[in-house]
């Protein structure tokens, strides 16, 4: 686990360059450092190392290969390594170790196999840099579903440049993209920006399954997929599992067993966050099953009883065994955390649950350097709501002839009835063409927020290339729509930026190859019935914990931040952020909807909103009506 960094055709000042880009991955490299240069200086490869597998110097990077042709930076962990290692034995590629790293069994592997191949043959989360003296060229590797291992490529000036975070090449002196108003419009829309954009023109993040490869002159670079989400589902569901609920169950605890128990290999201390829901008591349960000694596990509480779910851990941690440790944040931890954001993400990211994320990280690293989470559960299994709401209301508006919507939509977004927020979200609703666009559009709470940018985006995202209906049934879609989008790009990128700020390894049991294959063959209804989501993950479950411990309604891991930001000095700090003549200077965003928007959000903060009172008025009616129901009905009893 560690940061990587490197560039091309940078032969200025590149001793002095690299060292700056490693300087700020420290965090995800605190205890070692290395750079590498072509002997034309033409490729220069940084590495900054957290040790977590063979802390000896054996393990140190960039790492050459025996042979002396190819060199690696590296940033992740090979869960099947010993199996790879085998693999190489067998067929004579392999006849001595200089230490006991994955590193080295890895780098000989793309050597042995080739690049494809040899990736292919691997499980495990990794971003991956790699030179060929040969060839003179250089790839670069993402593990298959984007599993925490950021990767950032693209121009500074002539040079070609990579790095973990995007904070890395912004700090080269000669630095100068401007920001990319191309993907404005997608962040308003998504909260976080979808891979392979970034914030910064020219910049791009690395896609999960991809490959790329970069020759002389270092200008122009090709990618090319080695494993495809999309692809995976689609054979999944074309080649579903024939056996019963109950062979499913055992099969699918039989895997998350064994990818638990494969990333459950360190030589630093390791634990798990536990929250309390049906996915991270899933991997705890399997942890605890497999190991000889109590499990470190980690929670934290709030104050705000309504996010709390610190008591539930606990009892769910007793009944396991585990060393549990908990931690309940005041309002003051949490704001403590926002100067320190902008430094995590690099970029624009409005997951608010990015700060109790961080605040468990910093707590778990004080007692572990790897921890296991059950990310990747709701995705894979059904388990979100919105799903079913999604799937239902579709069937619904499919019904009605899309000329009708349109024009619906437009009188409510536009027209004479746009002046109520609701109207437009219904509006924003209705033109919706898809199920998919449905979903999307679902997550806006204000049809504005995607005109707010001066000038329209062209940027797509990549759930865009395939067409309405890819898999049969609409909860398969919006599945595959998260873990090709929301999944990578927020949920994990928010892991991975708030634990390695902190140096600390997090590892998803979930997201194994052999898991996220076998569960794309399970039919629906062995993954939702009758508004329940992820039957078969809690059948795995309630082998390990009683059901009468889980069956609570789902808080979720988020803060109140919207009251928080009533609050006159958090009011203060965001309308200086969106000041008229800042937001008109800046000329990223239409000023008069930005004040429009705040002003709507003050009058609700302070509770003279038109549409508050019209709201309590109809619903202070509505209660007077229904007494005045009751007492007729009880005069009228009397009566008889």
């Amino acid at each position: 686990m560690c940061g990587i960094a490197g560039f091309c055709s940078r032969q200025k000042s590149w001793r002095q360059d690299i060292e700056t880009m490693k300087n700020r991955l420290i965090s995800r490299g605190p205890d070692a450092e290395g750079t590498w240069a072509s002997e034309d200086e033409a490729v220069v490869l940084g590495h900054r190392r957290l040790s977590i597998l063979d802390l000896s110097p054996a393990g140190a990077q960039p790492m050459v290969s025996h042979s002396g042709r190819y060199v690696i930076s590296y940033n992740g962990e090979i869960y099947n390594c010993k199996e790879v290692e085998n693999r190489l034995r067998a067929q004579g590629c392999l006849t001595h170790l200089n230490g006991g790293s994955d590193t080295e069994v890895l780098l000989e592997a793309l050597e042995a196999w080739g690049v494809r191949d040899g990736i292919s043959a691997c499980k495990g989360m990794f971003a991956v840099a790699l030179y060929d003296k040969k060839e003179k060229s250089l790839c670069l590797v993402r593990d298959r579903v984007g599993e925490k291992k950021p990767l950032y490529y693209g121009m500074v000036g002539e040079s070609f440049v990579f790095a973990s975070e995007l904070g890395a090449i912004a700090a080269l002196p000669d630095f100068q993209n401007p920001i990319n108003r191309e993907v404005l419009g997608l962040y308003l829309i998504h909260g976080y920006i979808p891979a392979p954009h970034s914030i910064y023109e020219g910049i791009y993040k690395l896609e999960p399954g991809k490959i790329l490869r970069i020759r002389p002159p270092y200008q122009k670079w090709e990618t090319e997929t080695y494993w495809s989400m999309a692809e995976t589902a689609k054979k999944g569901q074309e080649n579903p599992f024939r056996g019963s609920f109950a062979e499913a169950s055992a099969e699918l605890e039989r895997l998350l067993t064994e990818a638990v128990k494969g990333q459950m290999v360190s030589d630093v201390p390791l634990g798990a966050f536990l929250s309390a829901g049906i996915d991270s008591s899933t991997i705890v349960s399997l942890m605890q099953s497999v190991s000889d000694r109590p499990v470190k596990t980690f929670t934290i509480g709030m104050e705000e009883r309504a996010y709390d779910e610190a008591e539930a851990a606990a009892k769910i941690a007793a009944h396991l065994g585990t060393e549990h440790t908990q931690l309940t944040i005041t309002e003051r931890d949490a704001k403590e955390v926002l100067p320190k954001l902008d430094g995590m993400f690099g970029e624009p990211f409005a997951d608010s649950s990015q700060i109790p994320t961080y605040l468990v990280s910093r707590l778990t690293r004080e007692h572990v350097t790897v921890s296991l989470s059950g990310d990747g559960g709701d995705e894979l299994f059904c388990g979100y709501g919105t799903y079913q709401s999604i799937g239902g209301a579709w069937e619904k508006l499919k019904k009605i002839p899309y000329p009708l919507r349109r024009e619906a939509a437009r009188l409510l977004t536009d027209g004479i009835f746009s002046g109520k927020e609701r109207n437009r979200i219904r509006g924003m609703l209705l033109s919706a063409k898809t199920a998919e666009e449905l979903y999307e559009k679902s997550s806006l709470s204000e049809p504005f927020l995607g005109r707010l940018t001066l000038r329209p985006g062209t940027a797509r995202c990549v759930f865009d290339t395939y067409e309405s209906g890819f898999l049969p049934g609409v909860h398969n879609n919006l599945m595959l729509m998260d873990l090709l989008m929301y999944h990578p790009d927020d949920i994990l990128t928010k892991v991975d930026r708030t634990a390695m700020a902190v140096s600390l390894e997090s590892r998803v049991p979930m997201l194994d190859r052999d898991v996220v294959e076998f569960a794309w063959t399970l039919p629906l209804s062995m993954k939702r019935q009758d508004g329940r989501g992820k039957l078969i993950l809690r059948d795995v479950l309630y082998r390990h914990v009683p059901q009468e411990l889980m069956e609570r309604p789902k808080k979720g891991f988020s803060i109140p931040i919207q009251k928080w930001l009533k609050e006159p000095e958090l009011l203060a700090w965001a309308k200086g952020l969106l000041a008229e003549d800042k937001i008109r200077r800046e000329g990223y965003f239409d000023p008069e909807l930005v004040k429009r928007l705040w002003d709507d959000f003050e009058q609700r903060a302070s509770g003279a909103s038109r549409s508050g009172i019209f709201c309590g008025l109809r619903a202070g009616w509505k209660m007077r009506q229904k007494r005045r129901d009751r007492d007729s009905r009880i005069k009228e009893r009397k009566a008889a």
